[in-house]
């Protein structure tokens, strides 16, 4: 079951949110057009997820030494006033959703959800929300945005980045996936050990992966205006294309699917 709790930039003080998150700092006044600040502090189990979703904006995250996640979100608007977007935190089973809501412009309520649930619709809305997250080793990263680059480095367990305009950027000892339209994939990955196919998708931007040097996965790789690159030994599979590459790198068994546009594919060995 679903625990869910608002909270709007008047809200002053603590709050317990569902046992689990626990804002720490104070929202701003309402009507502050330069910054709006607000901060969390939480504890996430391990294994499970902290999943921010914004608009506008970019989020940066990076390794936390201690046990909690550590969020702080920053909103500026020109023509907006940043005290109409507010803050939703969702518990779920996998973990923890943050989300960025902005004002709705029809009668069907912005809503903030899991994955790709939810509505987060934004028009004629100019506020920045910077999202800055320090997660705890064990904790799953997830980032989504639309205008903004996403970071993610120095984390220890899977990362999933996505954006459409800005770059997709990662680090982790584990592995990661990474989304985005209108920018460059820049990925490096610690481990081979993931189950599902890892997908790196762009369509104006290159995609840059590090890999461990005992890499072994199966690799579909493919770009229209670019070229593909490897430090790897490649056992090809069906006809050599120089902007089409299907084939085999160690022992394989694992999936890995990069394809762009405009951009090249480069693996590199760590």
């Amino acid at each position: 079951m679903k625990a869910h709790r608002v909270l709007s930039s008047s809200i002053v003080g603590l709050m317990l949110i569902c046992g689990l998150v626990r804002p720490t700092g104070t929202a701003a006044a309402a009507g502050e057009q330069a910054a709006n600040p607000q901060s969390w502090r939480g504890l996430v189990l391990q294994g499970s997820a902290i999943e921010i979703k914004g608009v506008n904006g970019p989020i940066n995250a990076t390794a936390s030494s201690g046990q909690e996640v550590e969020v702080s979100a920053v909103m500026k608007g020109r023509r907006s006033n940043p005290a109409d977007v507010r803050i939703d935190i969702v518990q779920h089973a996998d973990g923890v959703t943050i989300c960025a809501l902005y004002p709705s412009q029809d009668s069907r309520p912005n809503e903030c959800a899991p994955g790709n649930g939810g509505r987060m619709n934004v028009r004629d809305n100019d506020v920045n929300v910077t999202f800055t997250v320090r997660v705890p080793a064990g904790v799953r990263f997830i980032g989504r945005t639309v205008n903004g680059d996403v970071t993610a480095n120095g984390l220890s367990s899977p990362v999933s980045v996505e954006t459409v305009n800005g770059d997709a950027t990662f680090s982790t000892s584990a592995y990661g996936s990474a989304h985005t339209v209108n920018g460059s994939i820049r990925g490096s990955m610690g481990s081979t050990q993931w189950n599902q196919t890892l997908k790196f998708r762009s369509v104006n931007g290159s995609i840059s992966l590090d890999l461990p040097g005992d890499a072994s996965t199966d690799v579909e790789a493919a770009t229209v205006n670019g070229s593909i690159n490897t430090d790897f030994p490649i056992t090809v599979t069906g006809r050599v294309n120089p902007r089409r590459l299907s084939g085999t790198i160690g022992g394989g068994g694992r999936s890995m699917d990069l394809e762009t546009v405009n951009g090249s594919v480069t693996l590199r060995r760590k």
